[in-house]
């Protein structure tokens, strides 16, 4: 067997529900065509490098799995055909993967550290979106009291008494 990886890039309005769609679909695919999926690694949402499709941001997802060559050309067809994938890329990770059970293990240890990472990079986003909320909520006033209140610490760092 030799292990694939497959890189795809989505567009970035789409839903967790709509991405969760889309990788049970792929897992679909990889079942039929006899393949053993080892892990999917959403990477969160990213800027792209130029546009594609006239978006500027992409959500990247990688899946890696074993399969003998029978499962690659069915995956990247279900991608082709999906509206919401961008762009799409297959690789050959390993030509030989002797012990399939070490592997397994090793992405099941991969997906246990990209899902703690997934969670805590939800949870800062989260607290980026509150902010930017606060924010234009009290329309830029606390940028203000925060350059007045610096701007006193540099008179007192100066010792004027003004």
């Amino acid at each position: 067997m030799r292990e694939y990886e497959t890189t795809f890039i989505v567009q970035p309005e789409i839903s967790d529900e709509g991405a969760k769609e889309l990788l049970a679909r792929v897992d679909g695919i990889l079942e039929r065509s006899g393949a053993i999926r080892l892990l999917h690694d959403d990477q969160g949402k990213r800027r792209l490098a130029f546009d594609i499709k006239k978006f500027q941001k992409g959500r990247y997802v990688t899946t890696y799995y074993l399969s003998d060559g029978n499962a690659v050309g069915p995956v990247e067809r279900a991608l082709r055909l999906e509206e919401s994938v961008l762009r799409f890329l297959t690789v050959m990770a390993n030509p030989e993967v002797v012990d399939i059970e070490a592997r397994k293990a090793r992405a099941a240890e991969d997906e246990r550290r990209h899902a703690e990472r997934a969670r805590e990079r939800a949870l800062r986003e989260a607290d980026e979106e509150r902010a930017r909320e606060a924010e234009l909520r009290s329309g830029g006033r606390d940028r203000d009291r925060d350059r007045d209140r610096d701007d006193e610490d540099d008179d007192d760092e100066r010792g004027d008494d003004e």
